[in-house]
């Protein structure tokens, strides 16, 4: 394909490592020596961070490879809530902070690991009473507050599977997950925060149970946040403070398989049935704790913000079970980052002197859009290490966010997983010698990746193709619930044994991978796959563009043609002037095949709940199409403006 830098991303090049931690930079030294032995030895030797009641048989088991299943830690038995917190009580962290939460409406609350072991018995001898068994699963719908991290531990304490169902999901989104997974209990609240107004959680639970719309669930437990009036069915629904009221201060944790199931996570469900991805107990907590421990360097006195919801994944590996189980201290925050201004996320680590701050791409640049003054009026000197999630971070974001919010001095570890590989499997290493701005790097060590192109071939530098994962890893899924075949389709069937992620991704003459986005986001432009997030990068480089979302119409002679939605910073105004400059942009930066056919200015880009952008919905919108599922989008009205732009 020609010079291989010339195909790479905008804003390639190595940054030094800020970081001058020796120490650090040995660990992640001695982790690739120890990766270079094999992956049955290191993920051994990371299993020794997790307490077992029963060491394992056999690191993994490949005798079920051929119908695509592989287990881990064969034989060993274990417990998630006892490592995350029996261990810890038992010495001097029982009095160190676990959860450190801020409300939105300025209420705050700091959890020990006491407090938390306290909570979670007592909740987890609440559900046994009620009579929930192992084959249970119990649905949780709840805003980000500390009763969901102890919803989700003492279902694990008792053996239960747990469906978190994300917030701000609507009753119809609720109603498919709780029957899909037959939950017997649905854990809820009166509502939530959201810029200052009540979220009505409990409404919309009520809208799905109603006229037997869920038959599997027998009990709902209401946890009294917002203060709102709420109906409260007899016999159906119990007050969550009147449960633990009268509850026992101790249960016994529950002895694992580490094969046995811990939780169920739905997809968001862009196209088609929200997929039920499901993970399992032994491989699962390996794999979390031992990422967080090195992905983000993370030491005793370290406090450490994730500001995803725990309604995904990223809140389940990265803000419950990777830092509970290390014993860390996390923020929890409910709300917006905008509210009741556009510095809350800098007070709040001003306030709590977070040192390790976990964010996505897409609300950096966001508050690049709202302009350096926010972050500048806080004390953000408490700051070591940085980290992003999510999607690929753009060159120009990552830039923004090392200088302006790092002050140039913290590490930037940009990672790549998903919810069905549980853990981070692509990712710089905190004591790495360089980092380049927007590339995803290299594999976490013991994890095996490759860039196939669709023969099965690894790709040539500079050419794009299929991420995929070639080796079995500890966190893995292990099947989609009630929807074994689509398991298979889905993730192993285009190339034989090997996991195809979805993703596209290339490969630089350094070895180091970049992730250009979901393989629907590629655009063939007469014969040749040009990443969108290449071309959003090379848009995000002009200095009145705020965020870009390209996607590929159909067009008669090349196939696809790259068009191209943008948002202004503020006091920037769209023109014809602007449409030529941005294309000029895009032909200098990569070339006139990436040129868009059409650049239309819109004030608000469609979003997940998740702030994943909705390109899907673009795609339909550009093409006339009708669209489909809506129901992930943040802000549904979103689209009706878009279409008016278009």
């Amino acid at each position: 394909m020609g010079d291989s830098k010339k195909n790479m991303p905008a804003g390639r090049g190595d940054i030094a490592n800020p970081f001058e931690n020796q120490k650090t930079k040995k660990t992640a030294e001695q982790l690739q020596v120890l990766a270079a032995q094999g992956v049955e030895g290191f993920w051994g030797e990371m299993s020794k961070g997790i307490s077992w009641f029963k060491e394992w048989d056999t690191v993994l088991d490949e005798s079920q490879a051929a119908s695509y299943h592989w287990t881990w830690f064969n034989g060993g038995k274990l417990n998630a809530a006892y490592n995350c917190l029996d261990r810890h009580v038992t010495g001097w962290r029982k009095n160190k902070a676990a959860i450190i939460f801020e409300g939105e409406l300025g209420d705050s609350r700091v959890l020990t690991y006491q407090d938390l072991y306290r909570e979670v018995n007592k909740l987890a001898s609440a559900l046994k009473k009620m009579g929930v068994k192992r084959e249970d699963i119990v649905t949780i719908y709840l805003p980000m507050i500390p009763e969901t991290v102890i919803a989700m531990l003492a279902c694990a304490r008792v053996g239960v599977p747990h469906s978190v169902v994300f917030g701000g999901f609507s009753a119809g989104g609720l109603k498919e997950r709780i029957n899909d997974s037959s939950s017997k209990i649905l854990i809820t609240a009166d509502g939530g925060f959201r810029r200052g107004k009540p979220v009505p959680l409990k409404d919309n639970a009520d809208l799905a149970l109603e006229n037997d719309g869920c038959p599997s669930i027998e009990k709902v437990i209401v946890v009294k946040r917002a203060g709102q009036p709420v109906y409260m069915e007899p016999g159906r629904d119990v007050w969550y403070a009147d449960l633990m009221e009268n509850a026992d201060l101790y249960c016994e944790p529950e002895v694992m398989d580490a094969e046995d199931p811990l939780f169920i996570l739905y997809s968001s469900g862009t196209t088609g049935k929200p997929k039920g991805i499901l993970h399992t107990t032994g491989g699962y907590m390996v794999g979390v704790q031992s990422t967080f421990k090195y992905v983000f360097d993370c030491q005793e006195e370290d406090i450490y913000w994730c500001t995803a919801d725990i309604g995904w994944i990223t809140g389940h590996s990265y803000l419950v079970y990777g830092p509970l189980a290390n014993g860390a201290t996390s923020v929890l925050y409910e709300g917006g980052p905008d509210y009741p201004a556009r510095d809350r996320l800098w007070k709040i680590i001003e306030k709590y002197r977070v040192s390790i701050f976990y964010t996505a791409p897409t609300l950096v640049r966001l508050l690049m859009r709202w302009g350096e003054e926010w972050p500048a009026s806080c004390d953000l000197s408490s700051l070591r290490l940085l980290s992003s999630v999510g999607e690929p971070i753009n060159p120009e974001a990552w830039l923004w966010f090392f200088k302006h919010i790092g002050g140039e001095r913290c590490p930037l570890v940009d990672t790549w997983w998903q919810t069905e590989t549980g853990m981070h499997l692509i990712t710089p290493l905190p004591g790495d010698d360089w980092f380049r701005p927007g590339a995803a790097t290299r594999a976490f060590p013991g994890v095996e990746v490759a860039v196939f192109n669709e023969q099965g071939e690894p790709v040539k530098p500079g050419e794009q193709g299929f991420l995929v994962i070639t080796k079995p890893w500890p966190a893995m899924l292990r099947t989609l619930y009630n929807d074994p075949d689509r398991y298979l389709t889905t993730y192993w069937q285009q190339f034989e044994g090997v996991y195809l992620s979805g993703d596209g991704a290339m490969v630089d003459e350094d070895g180091l991978i970049w992730v250009t986005g979901r393989l629907d986001d590629v655009i063939n432009v007469s014969g040749h796959r040009i990443g969108t997030a290449e071309i959003e990068s090379a848009l995000l480089e002009h200095g009145e563009v705020a965020e870009a979302a390209v996607i590929g119409k159909k067009h008669d002679l090349k196939g696809q043609a790259v068009c191209a939605f943008v948002t202004l910073r503020i006091g920037a105004q769209g023109s014809a002037e602007l449409v030529t400059d941005l294309k000029q942009l895009v032909v200098n930066k990569i070339g006139a095949l990436a040129r868009p056919e059409d650049i239309i200015f819109i004030s608000e880009l469609p979003k997940t709940r998740s702030g994943k952008i909705m390109r899907r919905l673009l795609r339909d919108i550009a093409e006339g199409k009708v669209l489909g599922d809506t129901s992930t989008l943040m802000d549904p009205a979103v689209i009706n403006a878009i279409k008016k732009s278009y």
